[in-house]
């Protein structure tokens, strides 16, 4: 593996910022391992994440969606609870599913909710919350629109935030993706990134971007090549 990682080392030019659509040829061809890595993308932001007006968190549906099956979880009763089978949603309950997960049950991806049962899901914030598998209304998973919310995680709905130090870690898709799809999924989450921008955010809003497979190095995107409007 060693050999194998030196080889993919051996592709990039240290401190060289690339165009997004090399960067993403050299991800794809710099891969090594059996499985199917997933691309990421982390954009350093200009915001400072300790002050909770410039904490910037959103979803955003990836055209080509992010090549992993989701397991959705709806915490609803009565129509809603059919809504959500018949949208696709794996898991659908209210009172039971609550007992499970709270017996140590979380072979699930994403959970949703209806307003109307949250008082019930609320006991499971402590176990939840930390994992990031809570229904949170600002990331429009609790909701009683819930076909449509099923249907947009099912195709490649994904959610971001700033982590301490300012960056945005966001999936794009997976190496074996075909790199147009890539690049489209990229600016998709970029343009969704930018549109969150905080009102108090000063200064440079994009300071440092790069992309990585799950086993290989990350590279340096150039900001300035990606156009008005990325």
């Amino acid at each position: 593996m060693g050999k194998k990682l030196q080889a993919v080392q051996e592709k990039i030019e240290k401190g060289k910022e690339y165009s997004l659509e090399d960067a993403i040829k050299l991800v794809k061809g710099s891969t090594y391992t059996k499985f199917d890595e997933t691309v990421d993308l982390a954009v350093n932001l200009g915001v400072d994440p300790r002050k909770s007006e410039q904490m910037v968190r959103g979803t955003v549906v990836l055209p080509h969606g992010i090549g992993k099956k989701v397991r959705v979880l709806v915490f609803a009763k009565g129509e809603k609870e059919k809504e959500a089978q018949d949208a696709g949603a794996d898991y659908v309950g209210a009172e039971d599913l609550v007992e499970k997960i709270t017996k140590g049950w979380l072979d699930f991806d994403k959970s949703v909710a209806t307003p109307d049962v949250m008082g019930l899901v609320g006991k499971l914030g402590k176990i939840l919350g930390p994992r990031g598998l809570m229904p949170n209304p600002k990331l429009g998973t609790v909701t009683f629109d819930i076909a449509k919310t099923v249907k947009e995680i099912k195709a490649g709905k994904v959610e971001y935030r700033t982590e301490k130090a300012g960056i945005v870690h966001i999936p794009i898709g997976k190496a074996s993706f075909e790199t147009e799809k890539l690049i489209e999924n990229a600016r998709t989450v970029i343009n969704s990134v930018i549109k969150a921008k905080p009102a108090t955010s000063k200064g440079k809003y994009l300071k440092k971007m790069s992309i990585s497979s799950t086993m290989g190095p990350g590279l340096a995107i150039d900001i300035a090549t990606l156009g008005k409007g990325v």
